[in-house]
């Protein structure tokens, strides 16, 4: 719902549907989990596979840190308060599907951010 004055810049057609934090999507035999991360985009969300061991950040979260907050709609700090929230409570084992760029895990990227 936060998102939906960007979707409406570049979409003629609404969503199909809203992604609301902590639900779960159940796809191929996998249960996965959305969680709300804004910061590079106010309704913007990371999806946790525990199945998988695996976390897709999208621009969330990259190898080396946080990930893009170059837009007028971005803001740096709610960007790492989500990571530090939702993200840095997976396992430290999780790997990071990263929107650009190699992977890395929830572990690396504490170290390199810390988790205050």
């Amino acid at each position: 719902p936060a998102d939906l004055p960007l979707w409406n810049f570049t979409h003629d057609a609404p969503p199909d549907g809203e992604l609301f934090d902590g639900e779960t999507i159940a796809i191929a035999g996998e249960t996965l989990r959305v969680l709300h991360t804004p910061g590079h985009a106010p309704g913007a969300v990371c999806v946790y596979a525990p199945g998988l061991g695996a976390v897709f950040t999208g621009d969330t979260l990259f190898n080396g840190g946080p990930g893009a907050t170059g837009r007028s709609f971005s803001d740096h700090d709610t960007l790492v308060s989500s990571i530090r929230a939702k993200l840095f409570k997976l396992p430290d084992d999780t790997v990071v599907k990263t929107g650009h760029g190699d992977d890395t895990t929830i572990g690396a990227e504490k170290e390199r951010l810390g988790t205050e």
